[in-house]
């Protein structure tokens, strides 16, 4: 009896989780995404709940683990793609993580112009990029569905993305030239904020906000802090960063799938890698022009394989031409502002002597 009810039990289970487990969403059975966001939501508990738990600063040395074991997870997950799906989603995915990486790198530079505004003190900037980052996965996700759902009905859409960056890698190369950084100052968002709000000037500890009296009317009232600022602006920084990244694996591929979990284990390795680059962001300075290059690469691939007479750029070249033009911008970076660094350095040298 008992034996029977378990079976009618169990068969009943299978059958309201056959269709989660195994019906299509967005192009791929459903364990396939649940798998994924289990493995997002295990890294994020363990990240606060067990390695940060107390509000600390992260000294570079475990940045530089964290970074590596974000990194090494995103290439697994990768090498696990490409052995399930096919070489070419496999390259689709590696070519996506390396160009959402480099990106990444780029709003290093941001984020640590926005925490120096802020004089956000280190050992909270970890809270503050760890709901940051919660804040991209949800971002992530409409706007790659929203195009997702563009590329399925409108195909002429990939060209307005394509022109759309290279476009943008040209505009890249221009403010490279001119020195054009980021201003939080007269950011409108921020003006928009200490306008419409109350806002405090100093830090609270951890906290986003905070009650204390109003000026004017001596009554209790809730008070943004500048760590809630911060945050703000931070994700007002991905949304821009996105309308450039997203446009650009959509170029790569439209295999949902690809786009989503790629942006993702990019993107998760992104405060590791922030205490990681922070104090040495200087050094990066012209990876900016190798990330435009790239940019404009991935935009012209649709027009190139169209002239070629090609269904699609081959992956395996666009992953080789991406990952020589990236370490070629590292490289020069690194050779080039260590040759600055040693050139300013002489005449102090000279004079000392």
């Amino acid at each position: 009896m008992s034996a029977t009810i378990v079976g009618s039990s169990w068969a009943l289970g299978m059958e309201f989780l056959d269709p989660i487990l195994f019906g299509q969403f967005l192009g791929k059975p459903g364990w396939m995404w649940l798998a994924f966001l289990t493995i997002v939501i295990t890294l994020l508990v363990l990240d606060l709940g067990v390695l940060h738990r107390e509000q600390r600063e992260i000294p570079v040395s475990e940045s530089l683990v964290l970074s590596a074991a974000y990194l090494s997870l995103g290439l697994l997950f990768g090498a696990w793609v490409w052995w399930y799906l096919g070489a070419a989603s496999g390259m689709e995915y590696l070519t996506g993580f390396a160009i959402e990486k480099a990106l990444a790198m780029d709003n290093v530079f941001v984020i640590a112009m926005i925490f120096t505004f802020f004089a956000v003190p280190r050992k909270y900037q970890h809270r503050v990029l760890f709901w940051g980052i919660l804040g991209v996965i949800v971002l992530r996700a409409i706007m790659i569905g929203l195009g997702a759902t563009l590329v399925s009905q409108f195909s002429w859409v990939l060209y307005i993305f394509a022109i759309f960056l290279i476009a943008t890698g040209v505009k890249m190369i221009l403010f490279a030239r001119q020195g054009k950084e980021f201003d939080v100052a007269n950011n409108p968002v921020l003006r928009f904020m200490r306008r419409r709000f109350n806002v405090t000037q100093q830090h609270h500890g951890e906290r986003f906000f905070v009650k204390q009296p109003h000026p004017t009317s001596g009554k209790l009232v809730w008070f943004m802090t500048p760590l809630f600022m911060a945050l703000v602006l931070i994700e007002i920084v991905d949304v821009i960063f996105a309308v450039d990244s997203v446009p650009a694996i959509f170029a790569i591929t439209t295999d949902p799938f690809i786009v989503y979990t790629s942006n993702i284990f990019a993107i998760l390795g992104l405060r590791a890698l922030y205490f990681a680059l922070a104090a040495m962001v200087h050094r990066f300075h012209y990876l900016k022009y190798a990330l435009a290059v790239v940019l404009i690469f991935i935009g012209s691939k649709i027009f190139l394989a169209d002239l070629m007479g090609l269904d699609k750029f081959p992956p395996a070249l666009a992953l080789t031409v991406t990952f020589g033009i990236l370490a070629a911008g590292v490289v020069y970076s690194l050779i080039k502002t260590r040759r600055e660094a040693v050139a300013q350095a002489e005449p102090v040298h000279g004079r000392d002597a």
